[in-house]
């Protein structure tokens, strides 16, 4: 299922990915999605662990863009070099925007992470991704917003996605 198909009022959880499609210009309708949460035709909600992870990735990306490392290694190249970590501020502006956007952020629960480690044995996901769910799940949230194909393989959720997705 695309965005488009997304019906009136539902409740939506984004992934990181579609917040880094937006930031990035990569999608117009990763943008659409996220503003039609701010408009209050959808209901927004994510974690803190995706906007983590969000701002991790935009970070390494806004590093590369403004030429002050070369792609390829990133983390590591930044983690020598904490000076170039503070120059970079576009990250931090996009991420304390979210809330803004009517994106509601919950927290992780040690009941969260204990459902997501039973999730990622039965699926085989990454901790991230099965944290995601077991998030979902615990909000009573069946609606993921992500790029993020694998996600759809898992039975308790439904995904909707751009046209441009991550294997």
């Amino acid at each position: 299922m695309t965005f488009d198909n997304i019906e009136d009022g539902a409740i939506v959880f984004i992934d990181a990915n579609v917040f880094i499609y937006h930031f990035t210009g990569t999608s117009s309708e990763c943008t659409q999605l996220l503003a039609h949460c701010e408009s209050g035709r959808l209901h927004g909600v994510t974690s803190a662990l995706v906007l983590a992870e969000a701002c991790h990735r935009l970070m390494t990306i806004e590093a590369v863009e403004r030429k002050l490392v070369p792609a390829g290694n990133v983390v590591r190249k930044l983690t020598r070099r904490p000076d170039l970590i503070r120059q970079l501020s576009t990250y931090e502006t996009a991420i304390e925007s979210i809330p803004a956007m009517g994106i509601e952020v919950s927290g992780l629960s040690w009941e969260i992470v204990m459902n997501g480690l039973r999730l990622q044995r039965r699926y085989g996901l990454l901790t991230n991704d099965s944290l995601i769910v077991s998030a979902m799940l615990h909000s009573g949230i069946r609606l993921l917003a992500t790029a993020d194909r694998r996600l759809a393989a898992i039975d308790e959720i439904e995904t909707v996605m751009p046209t441009i997705s991550a294997d």
